[in-house]
């Protein structure tokens, strides 16, 4: 099987197009099939219609099928609209079971229905099971395809069956060891099997301390498992602790790429508009509510400058203060809100972190307050029209107002984590335009107390 690289694969894509125009199916299969199924699926993703007809034309449903596993889900449903029923039927028995389960559940229901009623009985009545799993779930996740041995055989046989089955089987590294009635009691790993004596029995190759999930537990919080076991796949179980799936490391790092975007999307009040593939109306729709809410927010600071109006009409320098004291607001709780989501996206914020971060940003604020309203002071000092007042009332301005965005940052976002509210309302623009008003207030209230002094 052949790596190649992006420029090299710019070159094959070149003559494997030309053998699709040509119609020379032998050039053809032969270049393609000699190629990892990633580089196979990136080629595949730059063809037309008329390509892609060809290529099923060429390739039989089972050497189509590691190529479809690369595809995005709506790449996917794409390609399914130009397949003929013997096609698909074919192609769905080389994919594992969750795959199909996340492919059944993005194309209409009606269709689902009818591709299980195609299949065979026993796959049809397992992926049936994975559809009623709840979205967002160990049971959404996981495959029902692995190796469970008995503890009373040996390790010869144990090899044995894993030639037989470990073909079909999600992954081998891992071979779970059930009671007869599928009760999880241990674990073998594929080093500790092929390290071992043929005649040991695998009850004395086996761990018996075990991590597992249940088909109902979050999948962010399997993938922490995960990572924080250094597994490759983690098993599901029943309260009885009767194993009925797994979920393998290739799954979770979908699931980790997934609550990345999320959190990145909430972030920037863009949550569910940064897959590249949704169209402007869908894009549009997920952005608008947010732009409507920060516009109203935004009307505030214009309500705010008018009510100060005649502090501004009596010392018209102040103006020239107000984009800073904006900006250094928005930009400090910005800072303070990524240390925040990124400590609540890997679970380190219990209480006692809580107050350590909360006494840290405290300590942070006053500092970078002190040197940031200390050196704009200096600025108020030698400005033209500047004076020892007015470097005051800026410095102490923004020495609070970056204190106070500090905190804000730091805060806000526990406090509605804490409320179990859309963490989607602690994103950056939010949390941006509060401090925006805040800090102009109080840039205008301490400017007023001390007008007297300009």
């Amino acid at each position: 099987m052949k790596q190649i690289s992006m420029k090299n694969r710019q070159e094959y894509t070149y003559y494997l197009f030309l053998y699709l125009k040509n119609n020379d199916k032998d050039l053809f299969r032969e270049e393609f099939l000699d190629l990892h199924p990633t580089d196979q699926s990136e080629i595949f993703k730059q063809m037309g219609e008329v390509k892609r007809k060809k290529v099923y034309q060429f390739l039989s449903a089972e050497e189509f099928s590691q190529l479809f596993k690369g595809l995005h889900l709506h790449e996917q449903k794409q390609i399914f609209t130009e397949l003929d029923d013997v096609y698909v039927l074919k192609m769905l028995k080389e994919l594992p079971a969750d795959e199909i389960t996340d492919f059944f559940s993005e194309i209409p229901e009606h269709i689902a229905s009818y591709l299980l009623n195609k299949m065979e009985k026993k796959e049809a009545e397992n992926i049936k099971l994975l559809l009623t799993y709840q979205d967002h779930t160990a049971g959404s996740l996981m495959t029902t395809e692995f190796i469970k041995v008995s503890p009373h055989i040996t390790a010869e046989k144990l090899m044995e069956q894993l030639r037989q089955e470990g073909m079909s089987a999600e992954t081998i590294y891992y071979i779970y060891v059930v009671s007869e009635v599928d009760k999880l009691i241990g674990v073998v790993s594929l080093r500790e099997l092929i390290t071992s004596p043929l005649d040991r029995k695998v009850e004395q190759l086996m761990k018996e301390q075990v991590v597992t999930v249940t088909a109902t537990t979050d999948q962010e919080h399997v993938s922490t498992i995960i990572k924080d076991y250094n597994l490759l796949a983690v098993p599901v179980v029943t309260s009885g602790d009767r194993i009925v799936g797994i979920v393998t490391v290739d799954d979770v790092m979908d699931v980790m790429e997934e609550e990345i975007t999320e959190d990145i999307g909430e972030f920037a009040a863009v949550k569910g508009a940064l897959d590249l593939d949704v169209n402007s109306l869908i894009a549009t729709k997920k952005r608008l509510p947010w732009l409507i809410l920060l516009l109203i927010l935004g009307m505030f600071t214009a309500g705010l400058i008018n009510f100060f109006e005649a502090t501004l009409a009596e010392v018209a320098i102040l103006a020239i203060f107000i984009p800073l004291i904006a900006d250094m607001a928005g930009n400090t709780g910005t800072q303070s809100l990524a240390v925040v989501v990124r400590g609540m996206a890997l679970n380190k914020i219990d209480s006692t972190a809580f107050w350590r971060l909360l006494k840290r940003e405290i300590e942070t604020g006053l500092m970078m307050g002190f040197v940031c309203g200390g050196l704009v002071s200096i600025v108020a000092l030698l400005i033209p029209q500047g004076s020892p007042a007015l470097g005051l009332i800026i410095g102490i301005s923004l020495f609070v107002t970056i204190l106070f965005s500090t905190l804000s940052g730091t805060v806000i976002p526990l406090i509605i984590n804490k409320l179990k509210i859309d963490p989607a309302v602690a994103s950056g623009p939010f949390i941006t335009t509060i401090n925006d008003i805040i800090g102009l207030f109080i840039y205008f209230s301490i400017a007023t107390s001390l007008l007297h002094y300009l």
